[in-house]
C-alpha cells in the first residue's frame, strides 16, 4: 500500500498565503497541512508516500518523499496531477489525499481495509462544520447520493436541497491497480480540454454514468477538515481544539 498526495495546484483563493509556498505548507497551529497528512498516513502503516508537485515544487523537497512533477500544473486540474503518478497507481494499491486536507489516522486505516477496488471516505455529519465555514452550506456542497449498500450513486452536482446530500466527499480515496486501468482507458473518451480541467468528483461522477465500477463510500466521522480559503484558517486555528484532533 502507498500514498499519493496531490500537491500540484496553488490555491489562488488563499490569497497572500499561497504567495510563496504551495498551499500544503499553510500552517494551522504551527504545523503544515501536509505534516498532518504524513503523520496519519505513518500512524496508519504507510510509510512510502508520494508527492505530485507543481507551484513552487522546490519547496518540498525538504520532505524527502518521491516525487512526481506536473508540469502543467498552471493549466490543468486533480485528474492529470494524478495521472502523473502513473507508475504507482499502475504497480500498486494506492491511497489518494488532496494536499489542503488534514485527518485522523483512522480515516486512512478505514480506506486500507476496504476490499473495494475503488473507495473513499466521507463525512455524514458534514452540516455541522459547513455552517461553521459558510453563511449558507448548500452553495459550496456538493451532491452525493448513496444505495443502500453504501455505494455512490452521484456525487459533485450542485445541490437543490439538503436530502440531495448523504455527507461529503473529503478529499480522500483509494485505487486498486485493477480500477486505475480501467479509469485510464475510460478518460480516452473525454475531450483533451475538458480532461485537462476535470476536478476529482467530476471523474467520479463520469465512471458513475458509464457504469464500469462501482465506488464504495465509507463512512468517517471523526476529525477532519478541508482550506480553500483563509477565512477557512483562521475557523481551524479558534476551533482546532473544538475539533479534538489527535
Amino acid at each position: 500500500m502507498r500514498a499519493i498526495i496531490l500537491a500540484a495546484g496553488r490555491g489562488s483563493r488563499m490569497n497572500a498565503s499561497t504567495h510563496d509556498k504551495p498551499k500544503c505548507l499553510v500552517k494551522i497551529n504551527g504545523k503544515a497541512l501536509i505534516e498532518y497528512q504524513l503523520k496519519a498516513f505513518r500512524k496508519a502503516g504507510i510509510s512510502e508516500i508520494g508527492i505530485v508537485t507543481g507551484y513552487k515544487s522546490e519547496c518540498l523537497k525538504y520532505l524527502n518523499l518521491s516525487q512526481f512533477h506536473n508540469k502543467q500544473w498552471d493549466e490543468t486540474n486533480m485528474v492529470m496531477s494524478l495521472a502523473c503518478a502513473n507508475e504507482w497507481l499502475m504497480n500498486s494499491d494506492c491511497i489518494i489525499s488532496y494536499s489542503d486536507i488534514f485527518y485522523e489516522s483512522s480515516a486512512i486505516t478505514l480506506l486500507k481495509s476496504s476490499t473495494a477496488s475503488l473507495a473513499l471516505t466521507f463525512d455524514p455529519n458534514w452540516l455541522g462544520l459547513w455552517r461553521k465555514r459558510f453563511e449558507n452550506p448548500l452553495l459550496d456542497a456538493e451532491t452525493f447520493k448513496l444505495k443502500s449498500n453504501m455505494i455512490l450513486s452521484e456525487i459533485g452536482k450542485k445541490p437543490k436541497n439538503l436530502s440531495e446530500i448523504h455527507g461529503q466527499y473529503m478529499g480522500l480515496l483509494k485505487i486498486r491497480p485493477v480500477s486505475w486501468k480501467q479509469i485510464k482507458k475510460l478518460i480516452l473518451l473525454i475531450d483533451e480540454n475538458d480532461l485537462k480541467k476535470m476536478d476529482m468528483t467530476t471523474l467520479l461522477q463520469f465512471l458513475i454514468q458509464k457504469k464500469k465500477m462501482k465506488i464504495k463510500a465509507i463512512k468517517y466521522e471523526r476529525c477532519w477538515g478541508e482550506v480553500d480559503t483563509e477565512k477557512d484558517l483562521m475557523l481551524y486555528q479558534q476551533y482546532f481544539t473544538d475539533f479534538q484532533f489527535e
